[in-house]
């Protein structure tokens, strides 16, 4: 047996031994909402139903650039309408683990948008404003959303407090052992909430050993200097949480470029040390990079990388990066080394993107046991 194989059995072992734990184990997650439209750009029209889609990004850039001085139309096929945004889909994927979750978000307000009539069937849920919406472009080499967010300048804290109550904020996140924070990239005012958390809410709950997940959900068009101020911000929650910072491949260029770390010509090939250098640098207790794998490093001094069971051609793409941090939570939570939280991570990414379903322990055990290569 691989070494790559003995770690996805250890960890199905774990999750079929514990897996129940995550039952009791709540979780708080927010706060952002949008309504996502799966859609395939049109290449060549054979009849009113058969279409010919443009298989690859660089293909559809070449045609955008050959429009500029003329003009162009591209014919777009929604392929599916479904929830969407990093904290709802993250969410999910909680819940079908077996976290009782609270949702706090954008989903409509005051009535609740249809697409997320289920997740209120997994969680509770407290919506505080209309969701945004986002055309997802989807490609066989990826995925170009195209967000429109106006409706997430209504989520502050002050809507929160009114439209949540303060003594409901107290109860979700004082019950919970996981608060996963995504999106600060969209929301505007995601400081201010945070500011308001630790302001007051956690120092009026029960002390507990609880971990904070943070991603911020490509950053790049943010200022250097905002970037700069969110890492800067995050050793503020220690007091009450392990923070842990989630990061893409391109994610961790920047935030390692904005906090000086050294950078390499090769930045996949040095990911779990990259990790190490971000954490030490922020001075919190984990960073996890997910590429085409995925390497985190704890406050330990733990390192670990695990290949992903990359699928050539996934049945859908969107949200495979809100699994693998769903999955890495999952194992974390549960007790997990490093690694064993990595291989849990990409597994139930890789599941996902094969399946479009977000899996259940039993589930996530059995693809584990014969955990696919990447392709």
């Amino acid at each position: 047996m691989s070494e790559r194989a003995q770690i996805a059995a250890q960890a199905a072992d774990i999750l079929e031994q514990t897996g129940a734990q995550l039952k009791t184990s709540p979780a708080t997650v927010g706060f952002d909402g949008f309504v996502d439209e799966i859609i395939s750009v049109v290449d060549k029209r054979f009849d009113f139903e058969r279409f010919q889609p443009i298989a690859k990004i660089s293909d559809f850039g070449d045609k955008v650039h050959a429009a500029s001085g003329r003009s162009s139309n591209f014919e777009l096929v929604v392929k599916q309408v479904k929830l969407g945004g990093n904290g709802p889909i993250m969410a999910n994927a909680l819940a079908a683990a077996g976290n009782p979750v609270t949702y706090i978000g954008n989903l409509g307000y005051p009535s609740l948008h249809s697409v997320f009539e289920e997740l209120t069937g997994r969680a509770t849920v407290y919506s505080v404003a209309e969701p945004g919406h986002t055309d997802a472009l989807e490609f066989e080499d990826g995925k170009l959303m195209m967000g429109k967010t106006t409706p997430l300048l209504d989520l502050t804290w002050e809507n929160l407090k009114a439209r949540v109550g303060l003594d409901n904020l107290k109860k979700a996140f004082g019950e919970a052992r996981l608060f996963a924070s995504v999106n600060w990239t969209m929301i505007p005012f995601m400081t201010e909430i945070w500011e308001g958390i630790l302001a007051e809410v956690m120092p009026h709950v029960p002390a507990a050993k609880r971990t904070l997940f943070v991603d911020l959900a490509d950053p790049e068009k943010r200022t250097e200097e905002d970037k700069r101020s969110v890492v800067d911000f995050l050793p503020k929650f220690n007091p009450y949480f392990e923070v842990i910072l989630g990061l893409n491949l391109k994610e961790s260029v920047q935030i390692a470029k904005v906090l000086g770390v050294p950078e390499s010509n090769e930045p996949e090939s040095t990911i779990e040390a990259t990790a190490g250098r971000i954490r030490e640098a922020i001075g919190i207790a984990g960073v996890v990079i997910h590429t085409l794998g995925a390497a985190a490093a704890d406050i330990n001094g733990e390192t670990g990388w695990f290949a992903g069971p990359l699928v050539r051609e996934p049945k859908i793409s969107t949200g495979g990066g809100d699994h693998f941090n769903a999955g890495f939570c999952v194992g974390h939570v549960l007790g997990m080394t490093v690694t064993e939280s990595l291989c849990v991570g990409t597994a139930t990414s890789g599941y996902y993107v094969r399946t479009a379903v977000s899996p259940t322990p039993e589930m996530l055990a059995e693809f584990l046991r014969d955990l696919p290569l990447p392709q």
